[in-house]
């Protein structure tokens, strides 16, 4: 029997499956040329419900079915580039791993939001098979995490990470409104921010052991200018002395602790730069 693309077909276990051994053959032989593209051509044409019906077992995975028809048709040209009829009797044996590696691969490269390593993809999958194998017999509850684990064939701990890998394959994007959350809020709403104190810890424990050097009435004054919020004029009226004379006092040891830390960095830093020439 012959169909419409000129191939010549059989009976065969899979009423799409053409018989193509001689044609194989033939292209094998063939010399580069218009009729070995167009003896290509028919085959893959031949063999395209195979690889539709391939693409259909993806569905329902976060991509469409013409886009994963694609995907399975690029694997099915490649199968037959690569095909060697001495080396193998059945086309389809090669085909259906080639074409099925192709479409996994397109989801590995192209559909996970998160880079995933592929043991936790190939646990992913496990999971979710097993979950929905146990779906079909456990009724009026969800299945446990052990009984995942039992029906997979992992341990809990894989079982696990194949369940957190459930909520890799996209990213919820930051404007999602939360559920629940009747006000619009958002997840960006309940991210934390940099605390601006931060900024100042480190400046504080280096002048820390400067302040303590100090004579107590400078050390006074810096306290409550700095620490009690007091105005020089407060602070001048509180000790005793001008408002001037508090400021000048302010503005010299403040500058004085300035180069005293610049002073320490810049020894840090040529201290280690003699220690990385010395190794």
């Amino acid at each position: 029997m012959r169909t419409s693309t000129g191939i010549t077909r059989s009976r065969h276990p899979h009423d799409d499956a053409p018989d193509t051994a001689a044609d194989f053959r033939k292209l094998a032989a063939l010399p580069e040329g218009s009729e070995k593209d167009a003896l290509r051509q028919r085959l893959v044409c031949a063999w395209l419900p195979m690889a539709d019906r391939l693409a259909g077992r993806f569905r329902g995975r976060g991509e469409s079915y013409d886009d994963l028809r694609q995907v399975a048709a690029l694997g099915l040209v490649k199968a037959v580039d690569r095909f060697d009829p001495e080396r193998s009797h059945a086309f389809e044996s090669y085909a259906v791993p080639t074409v099925t590696g192709e479409i996994k691969r397109h989801f590995r490269d192209h559909m996970w939001t998160l880079h995933v390593p592929r043991r936790v993809q190939d646990l992913r999958n496990r999971v979710r098979f097993a979950s929905q194998d146990l779906a079909q017999t456990i009724s009026g509850r969800a299945p446990t995490i052990e009984e995942i684990a039992e029906r997979a064939g992992m341990t809990v701990d894989e079982a696990r990470t194949g369940l957190e890998a459930l909520d890799s394959f996209t990213a919820l994007s930051l404007d999602a409104e939360l559920p629940g959350s009747d006000d619009g809020y958002a997840l960006r709403d309940a991210l934390g921010s940099p605390d601006p104190a931060l900024d100042v810890v480190v400046d504080r424990e280096a002048v820390k052991p400067r302040l303590r050097a100090l004579p107590e009435r400078e050390r006074a004054i810096l306290y409550m200018r700095f620490f009690g919020d007091m105005t020089q004029s407060r602070i001048a009226e509180q000790l005793g002395i001008s408002q001037m004379h508090v400021s000048r006092l302010i503005t010299r040891c403040c500058a004085a602790m300035r180069e005293e830390v610049m002073r320490d960095e810049t020894d840090e830093a040529e201290a280690e730069v003699t220690l990385r020439n010395a190794a």
